[in-house]
């Protein structure tokens, strides 16, 4: 039975609601009036359903197809501008109890070298992150209680809060670590992390538990319920997401948006990010013998139909993406990517790139610095803010902001100023000289006059040496 305010993992995704909105959507492609009919609900920004988003993934009239694209265009300019919030992952340890099929920290798994860092060794990754010009981390880590138990984590998050490098910091830590209780993640919250990710692989539960053979996230209940006992312990920001090509796009894509619909109706707000990583090879992971792969062409457009879908929702692209795949979901709706990443335990202190303990190949190998200057190139806005978590702009009242679009007021300013430090401070002159003629195109843009002078005066000051301005 399929129930949105269902506690249970089982009728919140429900198996019947998926497959008999996959025959709908099958049934209706050619449909275009009902498709035009749900495009023009859409043109309100205010969502859809998955019944409805499926409808449009699965449309194909080419024409329609078009409009499609057009909208999650405009939807993402209305909500986030050409901002483009910048990250990098921080593995802390591969040691991992679980049996995953599909990732190389999977117990069975001899040849890959066991890594844990220690704090000293944690406080130098750090360095070398916020020498790259980075602010916000998502921290890493397998799920083994005996070498990583949550007291690991906590202190982790508190030595990489500590560390102050020269103009660095790290001010937002994001955690990406197994289901866990109410208790461990109230510990979290007291930790100050801003997002609670847990990618949920797939919500096919049959296929869920074959991936998945052995380990505590063999169960499928306890992990695809983790965001409701998240948000019970007091996280007001949780990130969601699948790894597309486990199982089929459509079916996931849909369990994804009802996982979304689930936390919007039963906890009051939706998911803060969602993420789209495609299955990728890693040590003795081949991803071709994967039978879903996701083309670049269903790639995009399932990002599209998701910025359509959820349009407050911030979307997520990983290094796993080249730079030719990643510029083309840009355009229509990822809002947050990494930069400069390195996938291994400790890989930012070495300075060749030692990947015998990567959890996957990156795709995209470009620096911080390379990225930056090429969103700047593309009229995009690379933005190291963390202003509404530290300000207290979390959960609902972050997404009654967005709503109202009264955020841009904040956002946008946000953006310059933390881009202007990253320009001071790290940026090679090419890319410097790139960003400040952004910077002043943009400033005209900040539609408040108040905003906008105080922005300026923040600019200069932090040209003079000063730091960490926030709206």
């Amino acid at each position: 039975m399929y129930d949105v305010m269902s506690p249970r993992a089982e009728e919140f995704i429900s198996d019947d609601e998926i497959r008999e909105s996959l025959q709908f959507a099958a049934d209706n492609r050619g449909n275009r009036e009902l498709i035009l009919g749900v495009l023009d609900r859409a043109r309100a920004m205010k969502g859809l359903n998955h019944r409805d988003a499926l409808l449009l993934l699965d449309c194909g009239l080419p024409e329609v197809n078009e409009r499609i694209f057009a909208l999650a265009r405009e939807i993402k300019r209305r909500f986030y501008g050409n901002r483009i919030v910048m990250f990098a992952p921080l593995y802390l340890s591969n040691y991992c109890i679980n049996s995953c099929t599909y990732c190389p920290y999977h117990r069975q798994n001899t040849d890959i070298p066991r890594k844990k860092l220690t704090q000293e060794e944690i406080a130098a990754e750090v360095v070398a992150l916020q020498d790259m010009g980075h602010k916000r981390l998502a921290l890493e880590t397998g799920e083994d209680p005996k070498h990583n138990p949550i007291e690991y984590v906590l202190e982790s998050i508190r030595t990489i809060y500590s560390v102050k490098h020269k103009n660095g910091a790290i001010r937002r830590v994001n955690v990406n670590i197994a289901a866990t209780t109410v208790e461990n993640y109230r510990k979290l919250k007291a930790a100050g992390i801003g997002t609670y990710i847990l990618f949920q692989e797939t919500y096919h539960k049959k296929d869920y538990e074959t991936l998945h053979p052995a380990g505590p996230k063999h169960d499928y209940a306890w992990h695809t319920e983790a965001m409701d006992r998240a948000m019970e312990g007091g996280i007001d920001d949780v990130g969601c997401g699948v790894l597309f090509g486990l199982e089929n796009y459509r079916y996931d894509f849909t369990g994804l948006l009802m996982h979304a619909e689930h936390l919007e109706a039963y906890k009051g707000v939706g998911p803060h990010t969602i993420s789209v990583p495609r299955i990728r090879p890693a040590d003795d992971i081949d991803a071709a013998s994967f039978s879903n792969a996701v083309s670049d062409d269903i790639f995009e457009k399932i990002v599209a139909v998701l910025r359509i879908a959820v349009p407050y929702t911030g979307i997520i692209i990983s290094t796993r993406e080249s730079q030719a795949a990643r510029e083309r979901v840009l355009k229509v709706g990822v809002s947050q990517i990494s930069g400069g990443s390195r996938t291994s335990v400790g890989g930012y202190t070495t300075e060749c790139r030692h990947d015998e303990t990567a959890q996957f190949d990156v795709s995209d190998l470009r620096t911080l610095d390379e990225v930056v200057r090429w969103l700047l190139e593309m009229g995009h806005i690379p933005s190291f803010c963390t202003a509404c978590y530290r300000e207290g702009r979390t959960g609902d009242r972050f997404m009654k902001l967005v709503k109202s679009g009264q955020i841009a007021n904040c956002c946008q300013p946000n953006a310059l100023m933390t881009l202007k430090e990253y320009l001071e401070d790290y940026a090679s002159p090419e890319t410097k000289a790139v960003g400040e003629h952004v910077i002043a195109a943009e400033l005209l843009r900040v539609p408040n006059e108040k905003v906008r002078r105080i922005a300026v005066e923040n600019l200069t000051a932090i040209e003079q040496g000063k730091r960490d301005f926030r709206f």
